[in-house]
């Protein structure tokens, strides 16, 4: 099924063997993708499920249900602390293809940007665009900013991790072995954490961790630290 195209769709959009095309969807697959009468392609719910559907005017008739399994065995919540600019564009699609379950951007105290709603359904169709594309069984969920205070008071699993380049903090790599279900991994903004950031995360049972001897930048800690979890938990 590789060579079919994909698209995502609602859940309601299905009924009774039927998916109800929106007028973008029609568009997309008949002018960008050039799809026509009688093509198959995929359609995804992003909560897990896949149709090998045919295209059939302004419906598609579902052929048959598709198991697909390229979700990773954990979940990851990734709380990144908002960068400046556009640059959360590129976390979003970089840490869905690498497989992340949800994340949750951030205000820190040093924290420059302020998006609106437009921003955050931005990255919503980003996230669903990169799930498309990486054949992802889910969409991963974009929750709307909060400040870095009551992020970390609402998350409460065991396996709550806060990446910080100063300090002597043992690499990600050496606690990941532990990690069986779910985790929570938080990156912060240009210029790192404050100490009163780090000093409350710990408090709310936060584990601080390194990513290396190297200071990365704002966009680039999450794919590393997404790409260490994801290394760790595929072997």
């Amino acid at each position: 099924m590789s060579q079919l195209q994909r698209i995502a769709i609602a859940p309601s959009q299905l009924q009774q063997g039927q998916i109800l095309l929106t007028k973008e969807q029609q568009h997309y697959l008949g002018r960008v993708l050039r799809l026509r009468e009688g093509d198959r392609f995929i359609a995804m719910d992003g909560k897990g499920k896949w149709w090998l559907s045919q295209l059939a005017g302004e419906q598609a008739q579902v052929l048959e249900a598709l198991f697909v399994e390229t979700e990773l065995p954990v979940s990851i919540t990734l709380m990144v602390a908002l960068p400046k600019g556009n640059g959360f564009d590129e976390v979003v699609r970089c840490c869905t293809e690498l497989g992340v379950t949800c994340i949750a951007p951030v205000l820190s105290d040093r924290t420059l940007l302020h998006p609106s709603a437009q921003k955050l359904e931005r990255w919503r169709r980003i996230a669903a665009e990169a799930a498309e594309q990486s054949e992802r069984s889910f969409v991963p969920t974009i929750l709307e900013p909060v400040t870095f205070n009551t992020a970390v008071n609402a998350n409460q699993t065991n396996h709550r991790y806060i990446c910080e380049a100063r300090g002597e903090y043992p690499h990600l790599n050496k606690v990941l072995s532990s990690i069986s279900d779910e985790i929570i991994i938080a990156t912060g903004p240009e210029g790192g954490w404050t100490t009163q950031e780090i000093e409350n995360a710990i408090a709310f049972g936060f584990q601080p961790v390194s990513l290396g001897r190297r200071i990365l930048r704002a966009v680039t800690a999450p794919v590393v630290a997404l790409s260490l979890i994801t290394a760790s938990c595929e072997v």
